[in-house]
């Protein structure tokens, strides 16, 4: 599984609005000055978030974004799954019952249930600010790294 540009930007905006909004809402014009991508992009995935109830949009002079939830509460695993649709890593796991026609012969789907099982659990452990916690204390007076 590869991980799309638009689940890491996805990832990014939310934890540089969980660093910024305690003035506010955050515009996406700072957000994506500081995470170095396009601002219409960031605004598509900002909507995305919105509508799948992540944040809240406010427009105009004072508008931008703000989370809806606490970082504690908001986990990668919801982000990415929102962003990316499926994380499993085949296909025949996408399905429940498994529609696969060898799944009851396959020697290699107990591997990939196990991946599958280990990812989404460490996907569903990591949450918003337990990367914000882990992440490096900044120098005074320096911008705040670009989050991948």
């Amino acid at each position: 599984m590869k991980i799309s540009t638009r689940g890491r930007y996805a990832i990014r905006i939310l934890l540089d609005i969980a660093m910024h909004q305690s003035s506010g809402y955050v515009a996406m014009k700072d957000i994506a000055q500081r995470q170095q991508i396009s601002k219409k992009y960031g605004d598509q995935i900002g909507m995305q978030l919105s509508q799948a109830g992540l944040l809240s949009a406010s427009r105009g002079r004072q508008g931008g974004y703000a989370l809806n939830q606490e970082p504690k509460d908001i986990t990668v695993y919801q982000v990415l799954r929102l962003m990316e649709g499926s994380l499993t890593p085949v296909q025949c796991l996408d399905t429940t019952p498994n529609r696969c026609e060898r799944c009851k012969y396959c020697a290699t789907l107990p591997l990939w249930t196990g991946l599958n099982q280990v990812m989404e659990t460490y996907l569903r452990g990591v949450t918003l600010q337990s990367l914000l916690d882990s992440a490096p204390p900044q120098p005074e007076g320096e911008q705040p790294p670009i989050l991948e």
